[in-house]
Protein backbone atom coordinates (compact mmCIF):
# COMPACT_ATOMS: atom_id res chain seq x y z
CA UNK A 1 0.00 0.00 0.00
CA UNK A 2 1.32 3.48 -1.36
CA UNK A 3 0.86 6.21 1.52
CA UNK A 4 0.07 10.33 -0.20
CA UNK A 5 -1.89 12.13 1.08
CA UNK A 6 -1.22 13.23 4.84
CA UNK A 7 2.51 12.22 4.15
CA UNK A 8 2.29 14.46 0.26
CA UNK A 9 0.78 17.51 2.35
CA UNK A 10 3.57 17.12 4.91
CA UNK A 11 6.57 16.97 2.23
CA UNK A 12 5.29 20.38 1.13
CA UNK A 13 4.70 22.23 3.89
CA UNK A 14 8.03 20.74 5.95
CA UNK A 15 10.22 20.97 2.94
CA UNK A 16 10.96 23.70 0.20
CA UNK A 17 11.09 20.69 -2.19
CA UNK A 18 7.63 21.45 -3.71
CA UNK A 19 7.98 24.54 -5.23
CA UNK A 20 8.60 25.57 -8.78
CA UNK A 21 12.57 25.73 -8.26
CA UNK A 22 13.23 21.93 -7.98
CA UNK A 23 11.61 18.37 -8.89
CA UNK A 24 11.81 15.68 -6.00
CA UNK A 25 11.24 11.87 -5.34
CA UNK A 26 11.02 9.89 -2.30
CA UNK A 27 10.56 6.28 -2.26
CA UNK A 28 10.29 4.04 0.96
CA UNK A 29 9.99 0.31 1.05
CA UNK A 30 10.32 -2.64 3.99
CA UNK A 31 10.30 -6.27 3.54
CA UNK A 32 10.75 -5.79 -0.63
CA UNK A 33 7.01 -4.10 -0.21
CA UNK A 34 7.12 -0.20 -1.73
CA UNK A 35 5.45 1.35 1.19
CA UNK A 36 5.44 5.51 -0.03
CA UNK A 37 6.38 6.91 -3.06
CA UNK A 38 6.12 10.55 -4.37
CA UNK A 39 7.09 11.85 -7.79
CA UNK A 40 9.32 10.95 -10.39
CA UNK A 41 11.25 7.96 -9.19
CA UNK A 42 12.12 6.45 -12.87
CA UNK A 43 14.25 9.08 -14.08
CA UNK A 44 18.23 8.29 -13.51
CA UNK A 45 20.59 10.23 -12.13
CA UNK A 46 23.95 10.44 -11.77
CA UNK A 47 24.75 8.59 -8.12
CA UNK A 48 27.40 11.35 -7.28
CA UNK A 49 28.57 9.97 -3.85
CA UNK A 50 26.11 7.56 -2.82
CA UNK A 51 28.27 4.95 -5.35
CA UNK A 52 30.25 5.37 -2.38
CA UNK A 53 28.25 2.01 -0.84
CA UNK A 54 29.26 -0.19 -3.65
CA UNK A 55 32.52 1.11 -3.62
CA UNK A 56 32.83 0.21 0.16
CA UNK A 57 30.98 -3.05 -0.65
CA UNK A 58 33.51 -3.46 -3.45
CA UNK A 59 36.33 -2.73 -1.32
CA UNK A 60 35.94 -4.79 1.79
CA UNK A 61 34.91 -8.22 -0.50
CA UNK A 62 38.03 -7.32 -2.60
CA UNK A 63 40.07 -7.23 0.78
CA UNK A 64 41.61 -3.91 0.07
CA UNK A 65 39.13 -2.27 2.71
CA UNK A 66 39.58 -4.53 6.51
CA UNK A 67 37.33 -3.01 8.92
CA UNK A 68 35.78 0.47 9.65
CA UNK A 69 39.44 2.13 10.36
CA UNK A 70 41.99 0.47 8.24
CA UNK A 71 43.47 0.64 5.91
CA UNK A 72 43.71 4.41 6.44
CA UNK A 73 45.89 5.96 3.60
CA UNK A 74 47.56 9.89 3.56
CA UNK A 75 46.60 12.91 1.33
CA UNK A 76 48.65 12.94 -1.54
CA UNK A 77 49.49 15.78 -3.62
CA UNK A 78 47.33 15.76 -6.99
CA UNK A 79 44.47 14.31 -4.78
CA UNK A 80 41.38 15.66 -5.33
CA UNK A 81 41.54 18.28 -2.66
CA UNK A 82 37.93 20.42 -3.51
CA UNK A 83 37.37 20.73 0.30
CA UNK A 84 39.52 21.95 3.57
CA UNK A 85 38.68 18.50 5.23
CA UNK A 86 39.42 15.56 2.42
CA UNK A 87 43.10 17.12 2.68
CA UNK A 88 43.96 14.45 6.00
CA UNK A 89 44.37 10.59 6.55
CA UNK A 90 41.49 8.80 5.70
CA UNK A 91 40.22 5.75 6.35
CA UNK A 92 36.86 3.77 5.90
CA UNK A 93 34.89 5.31 7.93
CA UNK A 94 35.89 9.05 8.07
CA UNK A 95 36.04 8.58 4.30
CA UNK A 96 31.68 7.78 3.98
CA UNK A 97 31.33 10.89 6.59
CA UNK A 98 33.88 13.12 5.10
CA UNK A 99 32.45 11.87 1.71
CA UNK A 100 35.78 12.02 0.04
CA UNK A 101 36.94 11.42 -3.38
CA UNK A 102 40.17 10.40 -3.68
CA UNK A 103 39.84 7.42 -1.03
CA UNK A 104 36.89 6.17 -3.45
CA UNK A 105 39.17 6.55 -6.66
CA UNK A 106 41.82 4.94 -4.91
CA UNK A 107 40.04 1.91 -4.05
CA UNK A 108 38.29 1.89 -7.80
CA UNK A 109 42.32 2.20 -8.98
CA UNK A 110 43.07 -0.75 -6.62
CA UNK A 111 40.26 -2.74 -8.05
CA UNK A 112 41.37 -2.42 -11.81
CA UNK A 113 38.74 -1.45 -14.61
CA UNK A 114 37.88 -5.21 -15.32
CA UNK A 115 37.23 -6.22 -11.45
CA UNK A 116 34.91 -2.58 -11.21
CA UNK A 117 32.95 -3.12 -13.96
CA UNK A 118 32.09 -6.82 -13.11
CA UNK A 119 31.11 -5.71 -9.36
CA UNK A 120 28.80 -3.38 -10.88
CA UNK A 121 26.89 -5.73 -13.33
CA UNK A 122 26.71 -7.96 -9.99
CA UNK A 123 25.21 -5.75 -8.38
CA UNK A 124 22.99 -4.79 -10.93
CA UNK A 125 23.21 -1.13 -10.28
CA UNK A 126 21.53 1.61 -12.26
CA UNK A 127 22.83 1.35 -16.36
CA UNK A 128 25.77 -0.60 -15.21
CA UNK A 129 27.76 2.00 -16.97
CA UNK A 130 31.71 2.30 -15.43
CA UNK A 131 32.74 4.20 -18.70
CA UNK A 132 33.33 7.54 -17.69
CA UNK A 133 33.34 10.48 -20.22
CA UNK A 134 33.30 9.73 -23.56
CA UNK A 135 36.78 9.48 -24.78
CA UNK A 136 38.43 10.45 -21.76
CA UNK A 137 38.77 6.75 -20.65
CA UNK A 138 38.27 8.04 -17.37
CA UNK A 139 35.86 5.32 -15.49
CA UNK A 140 37.78 4.08 -12.74
CA UNK A 141 38.14 7.86 -11.03
CA UNK A 142 35.39 9.51 -12.48
CA UNK A 143 32.72 7.64 -14.03
CA UNK A 144 29.74 7.83 -10.44
CA UNK A 145 30.47 11.88 -11.03
CA UNK A 146 28.07 13.09 -13.40
CA UNK A 147 29.28 11.11 -16.15
CA UNK A 148 28.24 7.68 -17.14
CA UNK A 149 26.93 6.27 -14.82
CA UNK A 150 23.42 6.70 -13.78
CA UNK A 151 20.55 5.18 -11.45
CA UNK A 152 17.12 6.08 -10.44
CA UNK A 153 15.10 6.08 -6.49
CA UNK A 154 13.73 2.73 -7.51
CA UNK A 155 16.75 1.25 -8.36
CA UNK A 156 18.61 2.33 -5.44
CA UNK A 157 15.93 0.82 -3.42
CA UNK A 158 15.96 -2.30 -5.32
CA UNK A 159 20.24 -2.36 -4.50
CA UNK A 160 19.70 -1.38 -0.32
CA UNK A 161 17.04 -3.87 -0.23
CA UNK A 162 19.56 -6.51 -1.36
CA UNK A 163 22.20 -4.78 1.36
CA UNK A 164 19.62 -4.90 4.22
CA UNK A 165 19.00 -8.09 3.87
CA UNK A 166 22.47 -9.96 2.51
CA UNK A 167 21.48 -10.90 -0.67
CA UNK A 168 24.09 -8.73 -3.02
CA UNK A 169 26.09 -11.07 -4.49
CA UNK A 170 29.30 -10.82 -2.39
CA UNK A 171 30.27 -12.09 0.86
CA UNK A 172 27.74 -11.49 4.06
CA UNK A 173 30.99 -9.26 5.80
CA UNK A 174 31.32 -6.79 3.18
CA UNK A 175 27.25 -6.31 3.51
CA UNK A 176 27.37 -5.47 7.32
CA UNK A 177 31.17 -4.00 7.05
CA UNK A 178 29.45 -1.62 4.68
CA UNK A 179 26.60 -0.96 6.72
CA UNK A 180 28.16 -0.33 10.11
CA UNK A 181 30.14 2.79 8.46
CA UNK A 182 26.93 4.20 7.22
CA UNK A 183 25.82 4.74 10.56
CA UNK A 184 24.50 8.69 10.57
CA UNK A 185 22.68 8.98 14.08
CA UNK A 186 20.10 7.59 16.03
CA UNK A 187 16.57 9.24 16.17
CA UNK A 188 14.37 10.78 18.69
CA UNK A 189 12.14 7.95 18.22
CA UNK A 190 15.04 5.30 18.77
CA UNK A 191 15.08 4.39 15.14
CA UNK A 192 18.99 4.49 14.03
CA UNK A 193 19.66 6.14 10.91
CA UNK A 194 22.12 4.77 7.89
CA UNK A 195 22.84 6.68 5.03
CA UNK A 196 24.62 8.41 2.14
CA UNK A 197 24.44 11.43 0.38
CA UNK A 198 25.41 12.47 -2.92
CA UNK A 199 25.34 15.88 -5.23
CA UNK A 200 26.15 16.24 -8.82
CA UNK A 201 25.70 17.95 -11.34
CA UNK A 202 22.32 17.11 -14.03
CA UNK A 203 23.67 16.53 -18.02
CA UNK A 204 22.13 17.74 -20.82
CA UNK A 205 22.02 15.45 -23.50
CA UNK A 206 24.59 14.53 -24.92
CA UNK A 207 26.61 13.94 -21.02
CA UNK A 208 27.98 17.70 -21.12
CA UNK A 209 27.45 18.40 -17.16
CA UNK A 210 24.97 21.47 -16.34
CA UNK A 211 26.77 23.22 -13.61
CA UNK A 212 24.40 25.12 -11.94
CA UNK A 213 21.62 22.45 -12.23
CA UNK A 214 22.11 19.88 -9.26
CA UNK A 215 21.04 16.48 -8.22
CA UNK A 216 21.35 15.88 -4.57
CA UNK A 217 20.23 12.37 -2.88
CA UNK A 218 20.35 10.97 0.45
CA UNK A 219 19.90 7.29 0.14
CA UNK A 220 19.84 4.44 3.18
CA UNK A 221 17.93 2.70 5.26
CA UNK A 222 16.18 2.98 8.96
CA UNK A 223 16.36 0.37 11.35
CA UNK A 224 15.03 -0.18 15.45
CA UNK A 225 15.30 -3.64 16.53
CA UNK A 226 14.15 -6.45 13.48
CA UNK A 227 12.11 -3.62 11.65
CA UNK A 228 14.05 -2.10 8.77
CA UNK A 229 12.68 0.59 6.45
CA UNK A 230 14.92 1.74 2.91
CA UNK A 231 14.26 4.89 1.32
CA UNK A 232 15.55 7.14 -1.70
CA UNK A 233 15.02 10.78 -1.14
CA UNK A 234 15.95 12.87 -4.29
CA UNK A 235 16.37 16.61 -5.32
CA UNK A 236 16.93 17.53 -8.56
CA UNK A 237 17.03 21.49 -9.00
CA UNK A 238 15.10 23.74 -12.05
CA UNK A 239 17.15 26.61 -11.02
CA UNK A 240 20.44 27.66 -9.60
CA UNK A 241 20.61 27.46 -6.12
CA UNK A 242 22.91 28.41 -3.25
CA UNK A 243 22.71 25.18 -1.33
CA UNK A 244 23.83 21.61 -1.75
CA UNK A 245 20.57 19.91 -3.10
CA UNK A 246 22.36 16.66 -1.18
CA UNK A 247 21.76 18.41 2.12
CA UNK A 248 18.56 19.52 1.09
CA UNK A 249 17.66 16.12 0.49
CA UNK A 250 18.59 15.01 3.48
CA UNK A 251 16.86 17.45 5.67
CA UNK A 252 13.90 16.52 3.58
CA UNK A 253 14.03 12.42 4.33
CA UNK A 254 14.84 13.50 8.44
CA UNK A 255 11.57 15.60 8.19
CA UNK A 256 9.53 13.03 6.88
CA UNK A 257 10.96 9.33 7.78
CA UNK A 258 9.48 10.11 11.32
CA UNK A 259 5.62 10.20 9.83
CA UNK A 260 6.24 7.14 7.55
CA UNK A 261 7.43 5.20 10.35
CA UNK A 262 5.07 6.27 12.53
CA UNK A 263 2.20 5.71 9.50
CA UNK A 264 3.58 2.65 9.13
CA UNK A 265 4.18 0.56 12.50
CA UNK A 266 1.25 2.79 14.44
CA UNK A 267 -0.55 -0.50 15.49
CA UNK A 268 2.46 -2.33 16.30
Amino acid sequence: MQHTSYLGLLFCALTSTCNASAKACLIASTNNRIIFQEGDCAQRYTPASTFKIPISLMGFDAHILIDETHPTWDFTSGYVDWLEQWKQPHNPKLWLANSCVWYSQVITKKLGEKQFSRYTKRFQYGNQDVSGDKGRHNGLSESWLSSSLAISAQEQIDFLNKLVTNTLPISVDAQEKTKNIMYQETLPNGWKLYGKTGNGSQQDTNGNKISDRQVGWFVGFARKGEKVVTFAQLIVDDTKQATYASVRAKAALKDRINPILSDLYKNT
